[in-house]
């Protein structure tokens, strides 16, 4: 058994069903990283602290899940455009080489967030358009302005996102990326459809000329059927009732593409109604896979000099581990 010199983890809580673990030693694997490991632990907000304390410099990353994607800002930088916009980092990266931008004798720790661009490239792989490979631009990418939403369409494109947590925050973000940044409007459909408007709305205004609204979940359902893009970030089972109300609707059926972050089950009765009604449904394994991709490059390169190529190493290997494990 090799020796362990580079670490990462999982944190959150619960963390038991995490597959981030298949994931990044899949990467591993295939990058011939024998002395670097990947496990989860079950971490919560109290005892945050407390778990960074006792790290040592063999400690390169942690990927942060609910409850710790805020809990994590005090100890960290922002590094890209969503960490700073949404205040909500899912990949810590250490600096050990860096102790005096630390927080109570931490090294500096990198926050990033790869939810965002993690749901726009699962969008662009299912329609089968190209993406960058720069790890850095991808990070770093910027949504275009409300005038190309504009340009050459008189009708900006639509889009409806089913939740309003921090996920739904996320996927605000990835609407003014996807589709080729053609989305002009966003409707946040929740039961408390109130919560988190003011910084949706914000959001959108500030990261491209999006405008958006909210109206509550069960009046939803002409709104998400004639919408161009449906991303629903509910928990497991909690979409179920909307999505027999779309299979029992009078009116047009789903026309639009449908991302569900849920990927225990797979597929869900929302992907289901969607996919047997003609219309495109992606399953949350596809935006788990690719904020993955993002984080094991990050954390990895942030112990070499180029990242060139990384991610044509590395999504098949990680794919097929992924598939296995579901």
């Amino acid at each position: 058994m090799s020796v362990v010199n580079h670490r990462c983890a999982v944190l959150g809580k619960p963390i038991a069903h995490s597959l981030s673990p298949v994931l990044h030693n899949a990467a591993y694997h295939a990058l011939g990283l024998d002395d670097w490991a990947y496990d989860r632990h079950e971490v919560g907000q109290d005892n945050l602290d407390g778990f960074l304390h006792g790290l040592d410099p063999s400690w390169v990353g942690l990927s942060l899940t609910m409850p710790l994607k805020k809990t994590i800002q005090p100890y960290g930088i922002p590094s890209n455009i969503w960490a700073m916009q949404l205040g909500v980092a899912n990949t810590a990266v250490f600096d050990w080489s860096d102790m005096e931008h630390g927080r109570d004798g931490l090294p500096a720790i990198r926050l990033y967030n790869t939810d965002v661009m993690g749901i726009v490239l699962a969008i662009d792989h299912a329609l089968s358009q190209p993406s960058s490979t720069d790890v850095a631009a991808l990070l770093d990418a910027e949504p275009s302005g409300a005038a190309s939403r504009r340009s050459g369409s008189d009708q900006p494109a639509h889009a409806v996102i089913l939740g309003n947590g921090n996920t739904a925050m996320s996927a605000v973000a990835a609407c003014t990326m996807a589709l080729d940044s053609s989305i002009g409007h966003i409707t946040i459909a929740a039961r408390h459809p109130d919560r988190n408007l003011d910084l949706a709305a914000d959001l959108g205004a500030r990261l491209g000329g999006v405008t958006v609204d909210a109206m509550p979940l069960a009046e939803a359902v002409d709104k998400a059927c004639t919408a161009d893009l449906v991303i629903s970030t509910l928990p497991a089972h909690a979409a179920d009732p909307f999505a027999r109300a779309v299979a029992d609707a009078p009116g047009p059926a789903p026309r639009g593409i449908l991302l569900d972050v849920v990927y225990d089950p797979r597929p869900t009765d929302l992907m289901r109604v969607w996919s047997d009604r003609g219309a495109l449904a992606i399953g949350g394994q596809e935006m788990l896979l690719y904020q993955a991709i993002l984080q094991v490059v990050r954390m990895v390169g942030s112990q070499s000099t180029t990242d060139l190529g990384m991610m044509d190493i590395i999504e098949q290997p990680m794919r097929q581990a992924l598939e296995e494990a579901l």
